[in-house]
């Protein structure tokens, strides 16, 4: 069977279950190669987020870097003691806090964060950067509509799983 031309397929209302499934399909196809070009500087998907994250905003607890992850404070605890012991992260102790540390970035955390985001801008532009500005503008508004869809349904799930 033969794909439907592009104007045929103009005439066809997409089905959102197939456009789902080729988002997905793209993303791990992005997530792959970042995570390629990631390796070659030394970090792993999950490291780079974290640096990436700090990079955005220092001064985070461990609660508050979970939480900017999507991820378990039990998840990301392990992982940040690998980046102290790096010598890529730093814990300051919070003044009146005895519980709860600030993360920040070392320079050498600092400057690999950087190189991350380099590699990663790069793929960027030279993937989606190179859509028309039109197509792009249309990307970027659906993805947003999308999001708050996302956004509403997740809070519905959360409501229905604490009935």
């Amino acid at each position: 069977m033969t794909s439907p031309s592009p104007s045929q397929a103009a005439d066809q209302i997409p089905d959102p279950f197939r456009v789902w499934f080729r988002f997905i399909r793209l993303h791990r196809r992005a997530t792959n190669t970042i995570a390629a070009e990631l390796k070659a500087l030394g970090l792993s998907i999950p490291q780079f987020d974290l640096l990436s994250t700090l990079t955005e905003q220092e001064g985070l607890s461990q609660q508050e870097l979970a939480e900017r992850l999507y991820v378990t404070k039990g998840n990301v605890s392990g992982l940040l003691d690998r980046m102290v012991e790096a010598d890529l992260v730093e814990r300051r102790a919070i003044p009146g806090d005895r519980r709860s540390n600030a993360l920040y970035l070392t320079a050498k955390g600092r400057e690999l964060a950087e190189r991350g985001i380099g590699v990663q801008r790069s793929y960027v532009q030279g993937t989606l950067g190179t859509l028309p500005p039109a197509d792009l503008a249309d990307l970027e508004r659906i993805v947003l509509a999308w999001r708050e869809k996302a956004r509403a349904a997740e809070t519905e799930a959360l409501d229905r799983l604490r009935r």
